[in-house]
């Protein structure tokens, strides 16, 4: 993650952006072309689930930005001394970016999801934004794709030319996607996990103020309790348990990252 602040969160580096920060680095990406980088979106599960995936965790390692989806990550990032951070999400993000594309002309592309719910998403995007420029879309089958295939949809996402390909394969698949095939592909690629449902409405997001105050795990599980309520009594103890274990590593850890940072940014202005 060169030239972005960052702090460890248990195992993994996440970025130290706000909102509208994480928004400007990709922009710049774009518009300096350089595009072959991915951004993760990471939530509590996500670091979980890298505190024993090596190649998962190698994946958010080499990501220009990893972003703290969850307020959990933002509170630690706060913890850790970045007080203004705030949360980068994947729908919210997807979004804002939709948005800049259809003022900036920049290209889309949508890699994964059903051929239901791409074909909705497109309708509801073009609704949304009467200007965007949708360059293509695909639905990957539901099992491992052999290299002659993959092959052939890294070349169908060059020649569109996407300047943004928004990925929904869900964690970790998506990051690892990502992680195989960005040096491969002339486009900014984006890990959104279940934006393109939220967009949809096939999943319900939650009020703000539930989602501030770091609760949307508790207003998904009320929806789903059956196929939620092992993963995130699991998940959430488990995470508690790991930042706890680090913390005292991590806070020093940072501490000296937040301090380069700092003076960094006194030499850049003087």
């Amino acid at each position: 993650m060169k030239n972005n602040p960052f702090a460890y969160v248990i195992n993994s580096k996440i970025s130290a952006l706000t909102f509208e920060e994480t928004i400007k680095s990709i922009k710049g990406w774009v518009e300096t072309n350089d595009k072959r980088r991915y951004v993760c979106v990471c939530n509590t599960h996500s670091l979980v689930t890298a505190s024993k995936d090596e190649k998962f965790s190698a994946a958010l390692e080499s990501a220009s930005i990893c972003t703290p989806d969850g307020m959990p990550l933002v509170w630690a990032l706060k913890m850790f001394g970045y007080k203004k951070q705030d949360r980068v999400d994947g729908p919210d993000l997807m979004l804002n970016l939709c948005e800049e594309a259809s003022k900036h002309s920049y290209k889309i592309y949508l890699y994964g999801g059903t051929e239901e719910t791409l074909e909705r998403l497109n309708k509801i995007l073009e609704q949304r934004y009467p200007t965007i420029n949708i360059v293509g879309s695909y639905s990957p089958p539901f099992r491992e794709l052999e290299q002659k295939e993959t092959n052939a949809i890294l070349k169908k996402i060059n020649l569109s030319q996407a300047d943004f390909v928004f990925v929904s394969l869900g964690c970790p698949k998506q990051e690892k996607w990502m992680h195989d095939n960005y040096l491969n592909i002339n486009s900014v690629l984006l890990g959104v996990g279940a934006a393109f449902n939220f967009i949809t409405g096939d999943i319900k997001r939650p009020p703000v103020i539930i989602r501030k105050l770091g609760l949307e795990w508790f207003f998904r599980l009320l929806s789903e309790p059956k196929r939620l309520f092992k993963r995130y009594l699991y998940n959430n103890t488990l995470y508690i348990y790991k930042f706890v274990k680090t913390y005292i590593k991590n806070k020093k850890r940072n501490t000296l990252i937040l301090s380069s940072n700092n003076i960094e940014g006194v030499k850049h202005h003087e």
